[in-house]
């Protein structure tokens, strides 16, 4: 069914349930709605409702739909059907973290699509390929000195030299499981077991970077080129953790210089890996995620400083096509 990317296309986005959706703000919606607005046909599905069989290609129970513009009812369903993931123009995967072992399922399931033909953004390897907390152990130039280990030994010794340090899970979003312990090391001890269960989970230390004051900064990559405005996520109310889902006030901005350096560096090479969306978190100058699995941000820097960032999604998926 591939077409050009001037013609209408079948869109297939593999996302959380529609019902879930929180419109003003997801990501997932402002593409829906962008694809419809240029004649794509919106096609949904759930992870769990993608198969293979041996003999049949991967596929999917899907639902067409249409976005109505309105905020309640903001979607209708037209109809309900399996389709082979192959026969779409581009699919989407936008299923929200945990990178749990359903999700690494998932992604070998969409490989073997690609296999078939289907399009897939982003690449399923290349989401097994980039944990988002670990993925920045590639680029240690911008990174913060960062420790992964299950040792509390390791932990005590890097709290030791560095005081005020953050701990974290690898597989959290949103802000949950991170713990800010400072120079007295108060509650260490307690937050090590509760991490990394007596050694049996791996954890990520960094050193608090009293930046997270002005915001932790979200910076789109598309098709490997920064977004010209972030969105900086500012604690609020005594909170260390800027995420949105953790209270954070989202405030739009011009990149910085040195935002850039970093973006300008890090987006050919990830967009040469078949990510066509990443998600840099960026606090001060340093660099401390890279999220792949379903970037945010596109309403809040839309709304605020004008710029469609749906847009240029969509013109750099309809490039690569």
């Amino acid at each position: 069914m591939i077409t050009s990317y001037n013609e209408p296309m079948h869109i297939l986005f593999i996302a959380d349930p529609l019902e879930s959706f929180k419109i003003y703000k997801d990501t997932t919606f402002s593409m829906m709605r962008e694809a419809q607005k240029r004649g794509h046909q919106v096609v949904a599905c759930q992870m769990t409702d993608v198969r293979w069989q041996q003999g049949q290609a991967v596929s999917a129970q899907v639902r067409d739909i249409t976005l109505t513009g309105q905020p309640d009812a903001w979607f209708t369903q037209t109809a309900t059907r399996r389709a082979n993931l192959k026969d779409f123009d581009a699919v989407i995967m936008r299923t929200d973290p945990p990178f749990d072992s359903e999700y690494f399922y998932a992604t070998h399931l969409l490989s073997q699509a690609e296999r078939e033909g289907a399009k897939v953004f982003n690449s399923p390897a290349a989401l097994r390929n980039h944990p988002e907390k670990l993925a920045i152990l590639e680029f240690p130039q911008f990174i913060a000195p960062t420790l992964v280990t299950r040792s509390e030994a390791d932990i005590r010794a890097f709290h030791a030299e560095h005081g005020t340090i953050i701990l974290k899970p690898l597989d959290g979003m949103g802000g949950t499981g991170i713990f800010k312990v400072g120079a007295d090391g108060l509650n260490l001890g307690a937050i090590i077991e509760t991490l990394n269960q007596g050694g049996a989970q791996t954890i990520m230390v960094q050193k608090f970077l009293p930046g997270i004051a002005q915001g932790d900064k979200r910076v789109l990559l598309i098709g490997g080129k920064p977004v010209p405005f972030c969105l900086a996520r500012i604690p609020q109310g005594g909170e260390v953790r800027g995420n949105l889902a953790a209270g954070g006030k989202g405030v739009a901005q011009p990149i910085s210089a040195r935002d850039r350096e970093i973006a300008e560096t890090l987006g050919p090479i990830l967009f040469a890996r078949g990510l066509m969306l990443v998600g840099l978190d960026i606090i001060g100058d340093s660099l401390t995620e890279i999220n792949v699995t379903s970037p945010t941000c596109f309403q809040e820097i839309t709304d605020q400083m004008g710029c469609d960032v749906a847009a240029l999604f969509w013109d750099a998926v309809e490039a690569a096509l």
